[in-house]
């Protein structure tokens, strides 16, 4: 499997890089008139002034305003004369800017504290800094983090958070970030995505990228007659799935040994059922799925030891394409009710293929349905994709692009614009080409088309060797979470 590139690193700050937390709690001590107990860090620990003042005003009747101002005073004025970088603290900012791995400071603490700590640690060793003052929300809701990761222009999941509290690290944990916490006064349970560290004096810039998730790539793509329709089809497609740094796609059309010939270019594992179905692989195929003899419509799957222990299954599905829904609404006005009850034949199908899916694994159906979503069309509720989503699985596409007003994600077509019967009518555009999946996250999911092709019938020379745009969905699977 590949592992997502460390992007960025996002630093608390008390606690974390300074020793502020035990500063903090002297300061909330001072200002509560009494010692402090475990039963209170909840309270304290990671928690903003405004927060903290808040639960000494309802202990005490003490105005609010009048704490959070006592607790400023207190917390500055112990920050400005007993600030101490962390052990490992300096070093390893600084061996992360030697590999140019960018940085960001996101704390709870106040804009005015964290300026004041970041003349101690050099503020030149970060990129971007977030404070309590910058978002509407801080710890522990996740907007802290995600503002940081705005700002730097990078995914969440590829950035590690590096915390000290439960409070920042459900910050952390809920922005998308794998997390390495380093407790300063209360213990961290060690959790999927997230490894539990006592120092930052043994990270090293590796071992954070280690910590990252790993990614599964997967493509369906229509091949168009095998390709046949472009010339040096076959060079083309390999260029494509190359140049995409896909793990799998699951092809329809092939139109005979296409997943044979591509996988044997590649070095990949393949699976060919029937005539028309195909899925490639750079992880090894442990079974196929399915019926080898599928004809021309229908389903086809393979598992995949994507890890050791961990396996995923894929399937490649076409759905007939008559009648074909758009063209019958676009072209002869049919209504709702028409439209879907006109869907039987791939709703059958669908359900067939759906009938063959194993729930104990993680599942990721790909493939042209020749039918629009449900998810697309506010009036229509299209039985294909609403059987799908009946059966747990989630369009990828859509979990990252709910808007289809701003994300159409059209897959038909990137080369017919006017309807082939020389009418001239626009020829409908829709998305009918899908990555659902079930048991998995979603990191990103959008179309791909090479080039710019031009239009059918004049496509021989198309660098895009196909009628459809494909569909690429990037996965997270798990992480590289454990000891530093």
């Amino acid at each position: 499997m590949t592992q997502l590139p460390l992007q960025a690193v996002l630093f608390d700050m008390d606690g974390t890089l300074v020793d502020t937390e035990r500063l903090w709690w002297e300061a909330v001590e001072r200002v509560a008139g009494r010692t402090l107990t475990e039963a209170d860090q909840p309270e304290v620990l990671g928690r903003p002034v405004e927060y903290t003042a808040a639960w000494l005003s309802a202990a005490t009747g003490t105005p609010s305003a009048e704490l959070g101002d006592a607790l400023h005073r207190e917390f500055a004025d112990r920050v400005r004369t007993g600030v101490v970088p962390r052990p490992g603290a300096l070093d390893l900012l600084d061996a992360l800017a030697r590999e140019g791995v960018p940085t960001a400071l996101v704390t709870a603490s106040p804009r005015a504290v964290a300026d004041t700590v970041l003349e101690v640690l050099g503020a030149s060793r970060f990129a971007v800094s977030v404070t309590a003052d910058d978002t509407s929300r801080t710890k522990p809701a996740p907007d802290p983090y995600l503002a940081a990761c705005r700002a730097l222009g990078v995914a969440p999941a590829a950035c590690v958070a590096v915390e000290d509290t439960e409070t920042g690290v459900a910050s952390a944990e809920a922005a998308g970030c794998t997390v390495l916490a380093v407790p300063s006064l209360a213990p961290i349970e060690a959790a999927p995505g997230r490894t539990v560290e006592a120092s930052l004096e043994d990270v090293s810039v590796p071992s954070l990228r280690s910590l990252l998730p790993y990614r599964l790539r997967v493509m369906t793509w229509n091949l168009w007659y095998g390709g046949t329709k472009v010339h040096d089809h076959r060079a083309k497609q390999l260029k494509v799935i190359t140049e995409t740094d896909v793990d799998v796609v699951g092809l329809q059309e092939t139109y005979g040994t296409a997943a044979e010939e591509l996988a044997d270019a590649l070095g990949w594992h393949h699976h060919r059922a029937g005539e028309n179905l195909g899925i490639i692989s750079r992880h090894p195929i442990t079974a196929p799925l399915g019926d080898p003899d599928v004809g021309f419509y229908g389903a086809a799957g393979v598992r995949l030891r994507v890890a050791e222990g961990a396996e995923v299954d894929v399937w490649t599905l076409h759905l007939d394409y008559k009648p074909y829904g758009p063209y019958e609404a676009a072209f002869d006005g049919l209504e709702a009710d028409d439209l879907i009850a006109h869907e039987e034949v791939r709703l059958a199908q669908m359900r067939d293929a759906l009938r063959r899916i194993d729930d104990t694994v993680p599942v990721v159906l790909v493939g042209d349905f020749n039918s629009p979503s449900h998810l697309d069309w506010p009036d229509v509720e299209w039985p294909v994709t609403k059987a799908a989503e009946h059966a747990g699985l989630r369009d990828s596409y859509r979990d990252v692009r709910p808007d289809p007003a701003q994300d159409p994600g059209h897959t038909w077509s990137p080369v017919h614009t006017e309807h082939e019967d020389g009418s001239g009518r626009p020829e409908p555009q829709d998305r009918i080409d899908f990555v659902l999946h079930r048991g998995l996250c979603v990191l990103d999911s959008r179309t791909h088309v090479s080039g710019s092709p031009r239009t059918w019938p004049d496509v021989e020379d198309n660098d895009w060797p196909s009628d459809h745009a494909a569909v690429i969905t990037t996965f997270l699977l798990g992480s590289g979470a454990g000891p530093v």
